[in-house]
């Protein structure tokens, strides 16, 4: 009688082919240290005890027979909750180049049974498209030649800062200037700012060392970059610190952290660059913000007012707010009078179809300090698929729609607008930068770039890691581990903070040189531009070009 070992095969099995990633393993290389499994922050491979079979033939005697060779080995889990997200860290500890993981070519059937118990994958990163984006073609295509002669990028002094705040008109700063009347604060800051990404979202060392990169940009290189610190306000040492100075700080609809920020307002020594009230974001709008029960930690959980280890939502819209106009009368009426109309204050609303609505409803507002709009591309710490992938509204065609109907009021240059949302998505970060500045933005947020550049953040579009939620980051950049962010030095993400910008400020003044342009941002300057696509050049108003 023959023993049938019983397989239990349920609809959702899978086979190391079917996986996203597969794990390569090298047995003749292998030493069998465990560095590898030790390191896997998904538990996705291990090693295992195998019995194989080792066929044996006799041919002098014309006999077959089996020999079985008994062996410790790495295997991969094809369990859907243990899946090979592709960091490279087992690659990266392996001491023999024995193991890789490596892209899978076959189709990918864990697509099909990613949702259990009703709930869809919630993931971190980015969109997964691949290729480049609108703002990767665009170019720039007025040079000066001889009336107007280009300038030497190497030897001339550009002014590569913008204003984060109101501008008023040169009629209306003279009146109220005359007669005492109240002026808007404005910031000169760098257009390219470190976007909203909170400090519970990044981990204390990650935070730490953005920090201290951002303050020895503007008190040793003389750039000045500020950071939003996003929903869940900051340490309370930072409120009462000097380094104040280069921090917006972000509100929003879960009010996290506030309460720390009210207390140390009367203790601050110096104000914020900027208050920022967040009513969207452009990965996920209408859907609100979440940081999982995975990251809240002690010290998050005291930073923010709640219980330790649970899920943190915020409302898609403000509980206290009715509509744009009651936001601009409550809030930021009530925040600029709480720092002495000393600050600029402005909103951040995802890119949609309404966002002219919005900015149409800011410009009659003195008060309003400029608008921040979010586009579909822009980075998420927890969203589901469908969010990431057919929510939201692309910021290029946003902005430009914005600027224009600015630019029909003729308040072009008095409203600033910022854009954030794929900004350096493929590593082009200045170009993309200033193209979206010649559409008509005064700056840039960038936040998965600057993840990336300065502390080597392992996702990309092809579904890379991308685990930024689940507060397992094997880099240890957004995890409130301590076993996994103390792999991350301050003090060298500080440095790569500090390298980025300063390549940045030498693209910028590559891009501003050929225009003859040195004491100002060219924002809204549309004839420097060009784009091989007649759909787009139509769409964004410039020229095209082939």
């Amino acid at each position: 009688m023959v023993s049938v070992r019983s397989v239990s095969i349920t609809p959702s099995s899978l086979t190391p082919t079917d996986l996203p990633w597969i794990i390569e393993h090298r047995e003749d290389r292998c030493t069998l240290c465990g560095q590898c499994t030790s390191v896997c922050p998904k538990g996705a491979i291990r090693l295992a005890h195998m019995r194989q079979r080792v066929p044996k033939l006799d041919v002098f005697n014309k006999k077959r027979g089996n020999d079985y060779r008994t062996f410790t080995g790495i295997r991969q889990e094809t369990d859907p909750a243990k899946l090979c997200i592709g960091c490279g860290m087992c690659s990266m500890v392996c001491p023999n180049e024995a193991i890789t993981p490596v892209l899978g070519t076959n189709e990918n059937r864990t697509v099909f049974f990613e949702n259990r118990k009703g709930v869809p994958m919630t993931r971190g990163g980015r969109r997964n498209t691949a290729g480049p984006t609108l703002l990767d073609r665009i170019m720039f295509n007025r040079i000066s030649m001889l009336t107007d002669p280009a300038l030497d990028a190497g030897r001339h002094e550009f002014s590569a800062t913008t204003t984060l705040g109101r501008i008023l008109s040169p009629e209306d700063f003279l009146e109220r200037t005359l007669k005492g009347g109240w002026i808007p604060p404005t910031r000169e800051i760098f257009p390219f700012i470190i976007g909203s990404m909170s400090f519970g979202a990044l981990s204390p060392n990650m935070w730490l060392g953005l920090l201290q990169g951002v303050a020895y940009c503007n008190e040793v290189l003389g750039i000045p970059v500020v950071m939003c610190t996003g929903e869940g306000g900051c340490p309370p040492w930072v409120l009462r610190s000097p380094y104040l100075k280069y921090i917006i700080l972000q509100i929003a609809s879960g009010y996290f952290g506030w309460d720390e920020i009210i207390r140390a307002i009367p203790e601050m020594q110096c104000d914020p660059a900027a208050i920022e009230i967040k009513y969207g974001q452009g990965a996920k709008p209408g859907d609100g913000g979440l940081l999982m029960w995975y990251k809240v930690s002690k010290l998050i959980a005291r930073l923010r007012g709640v219980p330790e280890g649970v899920d943190l939502p915020s409302p898609p819209v403000h509980q206290t707010l009715y509509s744009i106009e009651e936001s601009v009368m409550k809030m930021i009426q009530t925040l600029s009078t709480a720092y002495q109309h000393k600050v600029p204050i402005y909103p951040k609303i995802s890119a949609s179809t309404s966002a002219k609505s919005v900015l149409n409803n800011l410009v009659r507002n003195p008060y309003a300090g400029g608008l921040m709009i979010d586009g579909i591309d822009g980075g998420t710490g927890a969203a589901y698929n469908v969010s990431m992938d057919a929510t939201g509204h692309p910021i290029a065609s946003c902005i430009r729609d914005c600027y224009l109907d600015l630019a029909a009021q003729g308040k072009q240059n008095e409203i600033p607008i910022f854009a954030a949302g794929g900004i350096g998505k493929n590593g082009n970060v200045a170009q993309n930068g200033m193209a979206m500045v010649m559409l008509g933005a005064s700056g840039v947020h960038i936040g998965k770039y600057i993840m990336q550049a300065a502390a080597g953040c392992l996702g990309n579009e092809k579904n890379r890691c991308n685990v930024c939620n689940l507060g397992i980051c094997p880099k240890g950049i957004t995890s409130q581990n301590p076993k996994l962010y103390r792999r991350l030095d301050p003090d060298k993400v500080a440095e790569r903070v500090a390298d980025v910008f300063m390549s940045i400020n030498t693209e910028v003044k590559k891009i501003m040189a050929p225009l003859g342009r040195s004491q100002s941002l060219p924002i809204g300057m549309s004839d420097a531009i060009g784009i091989a696509d007649k759909a787009a050049a139509d769409r964004l108003q410039i020229r095209y070009v082939c």
